[in-house]
């Protein structure tokens, strides 16, 4: 059943809750500009967020990049000053270590190898990011002179400096069975 009400039943004596044309057009004007800067905020917050990451993962890359051309300078521009370098390894008697080298000793011992003998293929896993601090997490496949040689992770913990991200700490873990196979592509 429809039911009609009458005029009366809204009370025209409210007028103050509505705004007049006039005044919805002067709020229109007023208020696009400060929802165009809200969406350019969240926007540019997003990107910036998505630039460091990228940034990150760069200064990443870079690293296996200097490996793979035998590069000391580029693997030790990628860390920082005092960085520090160490591998949870299994002794021959089965007892699991961990073995700490100097980013120096590191880069000096890749530099002596031929130009794509140290390949090392990663998958991006978690990237955690807090202001100028970075902790990753990269499952790889290490393959020396095209044969396969080891797998783990990379667990990297990078810093922003004035001149960009760099590699604070790196610990890894080596093994040659139970191999993430995302780290194989």
């Amino acid at each position: 059943m429809l039911t009609i009400f009458p005029a009366a039943a809204f009370p025209r004596g409210k007028e103050e809750h509505r705004l007049s044309p006039v005044k919805s057009v002067y709020y229109k004007e007023k208020m696009r500009p400060v929802l165009f800067s809200l969406i350019l905020l969240s926007i540019g917050t997003s990107l910036h967020a998505q630039t460091q990451e990228d940034a990150i993962k760069a200064t990443i890359q870079r690293l296996f990049t200097a490996m793979l051309h035998a590069d000391s300078a580029g693997i030790a521009g990628c860390f920082a000053p005092g960085a520090q370098l160490q591998s949870v390894t299994e002794d021959k008697a089965g007892n699991e270590t961990v073995h700490t080298m100097p980013v120096t000793e590191f880069a000096s011992h890749i530099a002596k190898l031929p130009a794509n003998a140290a390949d090392e293929r990663i998958v991006f896993g978690s990237l955690l990011l807090d202001g100028r601090l970075a902790s990753v997490w990269v499952p790889y496949r290490f393959y020396f002179k095209g044969q396969f040689s080891h797998c783990g992770v990379d667990s990297f913990q990078m810093v922003k400096f004035p001149d960009g991200w760099k590699i604070q700490y790196l610990i890894d873990t080596r093994r040659k069975d139970s191999c993430e196979e995302a780290a194989a592509k």
